[in-house]
Parts: C-alpha cells; sequence; structure tokens
C-alpha cells in the first residue's frame, strides 16, 4: 500500500492554470465592459441625434404656427373680411363636390354585414373641414352593428368609426329590425386625377 505525503510548507499548485483562468476572466470581463461602454456611447450619440430632429421640427412646427397666427390675424382684418369669408366658401363647396354618394355607397356595401341595412345617411364637414359620414342603421342585433363598426375601421376609407345611439324597437324575433343604431366616421374618399361632381 503507498501513500503519498505532501511534506512541504505550502501545498503544491498548478501556478500556470491559475493565472491562464483568471486571464481569461478578466479578458472576458474587459470585452464585456468595452462592449457596454461601446452600447452606451452608441445609445447616447443615438438619442443626442434624435433630440436635435425633435428640437427641429418643434421650431418648425413653432413658425408655422406663427405664419398661421399672423394670418388668421391678417384675414380678421375689416377689410379681408369678405375674402375670408368667400374662401371659406369656397374650400367647403370643393369638400361637397369631391363627395360622391355612389362612392360611398359602394364602399358600405363592402363593409355591410348580412341582416344589417342603411336607413339614412347624412355627410358633413366637421371643425376640421373633416368629412364625416353619419348614418343609421338597423338589424338583429348588436353584434352586427359591432361587426360593422370593426369592418369601417379595417378598411381604408372610413375612420375613428363609432356607435353613438342605439334604439331597440321590440323583444327579440319581432322582425328584421329589432335594433337601430346611429353610427358616425370620418370618411376617406380615394385620391381622384380631377374633381367630380356629385353623384
Amino acid at each position: 500500500m503507498r501513500l503519498d505525503i505532501n511534506l512541504a510548507s505550502q501545498p503544491y499548485q498548478h501556478v500556470g492554470n491559475f493565472w491562464l483562468r483568471w486571464g481569461l476572466a478578466l479578458a472576458a470581463m474587459f470585452l464585456l465592459t468595452a462592449a457596454l461602454v461601446a452600447y452606451t456611447a452608441r445609445q447616447y450619440w443615438e438619442s443626442r441625434q434624435q433630440q436635435a430632429e425633435i428640437d427641429s421640427i418643434r421650431s418648425k412646427i413653432a413658425a408655422l404656427n406663427d405664419q398661421e397666427n399672423s394670418a388668421r390675424a391678417f384675414l380678421d382684418r375689416s377689410e379681408n373680411r369678405d375674402t375670408r369669408d368667400r374662401s371659406q366658401f369656397l374650400n367647403d363647396l370643393f369638400h361637397r363636390k369631391a363627395f360622391s354618394w355612389t362612392k360611398v355607397f359602394e364602399d358600405l356595401e363592402q363593409v355591410m354585414p348580412a341582416r344589417l341595412h342603411v336607413t339614412s345617411i347624412h355627410p358633413e364637414l366637421n371643425a376640421n373641414n373633416q368629412l364625416e359620414i353619419k348614418l343609421t342603421v338597423a338589424g338583429e342585433s348588436r353584434d352586427r352593428a359591432l361587426e360593422l363598426v370593426r369592418r369601417m375601421e379595417d378598411s381604408k376609407r372610413f375612420q375613428q368609426t363609432s356607435i353613438n345611439r342605439e334604439n331597440a324597437h321590440g323583444g327579440p324575433g319581432q322582425g328584421p329590425s329589432d335594433v337601430e343604431f346611429d353610427i358616425s366616421a370620418l370618411y376617406v374618399p380615394e385620391p381622384v386625377g380631377g374633381m367630380g361632381g356629385v353623384q
């Protein structure tokens, strides 16, 4: 039987392996630190660029607001009010002439669910000169109206669609028009080359 006894005052260690492991660990830490510093520097640089772009856009918006306020002040003068009112009238007229009943009904036909029909429709310009469609539809259930709203929102021609009012005419099974809904939406007509008349 053989026993290995180390009589040295310091136990034997392989110093080369020790320094190799520590060297690799330090190198890995150095590389990780360098990568984090580079990433942080890049993020800082990109944020500086984005902030500069934001400041530039804000200054342009402020300049445009100043121009708009100056133009409004100029048009609000007593000698220019007739021109302003005539311009507003012509702009409203152009918006109304761009409205096509045929196209609206074609777009509605594509999104209208089964067993739901339009009973009235009314277009008007809102305060932002956007064409707003107010329509009343009738059907068997509220689910049909919700499906119509979802389809209108998914289409390219209707935006900000909402149910403003619903009215039940009777109990279930009373007929094809048990529930009536008032729905409003912004209508975005398809761009055309020329200005068409009311159809």
